[in-house]
């Protein structure tokens, strides 16, 4: 069985060594850059399962890569994992609107960055084949897509993941608890990260078209998926 190949993009010596080497024990293939001008590069030549992206970079910051990643539907599909050194919570926001897949804070543990990994990993390859069937919106499983009125939306592997749970129990409410334990298999993340990625999928399912599509907020519940005639 072929290895997961993940690409390490920080400047930072000592963080680089530390998760290649955690990485190499978990059996990985790893690759590394310390720019983001050679991560950039590095994305496109390796194609490969993941990215775990410093934010703080030469030549081209990681907000900047990832932008650039998320733009291009050729490597659009790549999942992207965020470091970040910095406390400021509009940097999450920002990097997960630019369609970030999950983010970890340095300092971290080396537990911690390799439940993300391997959460983000089974995000974006552990499917059936099986389609979910909403009317006009339909989740196909087996190829990660999701269409709406037969067009594809541009969705990360963690934002595909999120609509899959809504989808799952179309017009019933879902648990912040458990979108949070879909997208991290846990449910003791920060949950304002929730907030972006409904945020986020709001906006790609209103096509202005009717019926439309709605992610609909359950004070102190959750959320549902609807769909409405106006």
């Amino acid at each position: 069985m072929a290895r997961n190949k993940i690409l390490v993009v920080d400047d930072e010596k000592a963080i680089l060594d530390l998760v290649t080497q955690m990485l190499y024990r978990h059996g990985y293939e790893v690759f590394t850059a310390s720019d983001g001008d050679s991560g950039l590069l590095a994305i496109y030549d390796l194609r490969p399962d993941l990215v775990i992206l410093d934010l703080m970079l030469p030549k081209m910051d990681g907000w900047e890569v990832c932008r650039r990643v998320k733009a291009d539907p050729e490597v659009r599909g790549i999942p992207i994992l965020m470091l970040t050194a910095r406390r400021d919570e509009r940097d999450l926001v920002e990097g997960l609107n630019l369609g970030a897949d999950d983010y970890v804070r340095k300092p971290f543990s080396t537990a911690e960055l390799s439940a993300r990994v391997s959460a983000v990993l089974r995000r974006s390859t552990g499917t059936e084949k099986k389609i979910l069937d909403c009317g006009d919106l339909k989740i196909d499983l087996e190829n990660e897509s999701a269409l709406l009125r037969g067009r594809e939306l541009n969705l990360s592997a963690t934002e595909f993941r999120l609509l899959e749970r809504l989808a799952e129990r179309f017009e019933k409410n879902v648990t912040r608890e458990s979108l949070l334990s879909c997208i991290w298999n846990t449910s003791n993340c920060d949950s304002r990260a929730i907030d972006v990625y409904i945020s986020r999928l709001r906006r790609k399912i209103d096509d202005g078209e009717t019926p439309v599509f709605r992610i609909q907020s359950q004070r102190g519940r959750g959320y549902r998926l609807l769909e409405a005639q106006e």
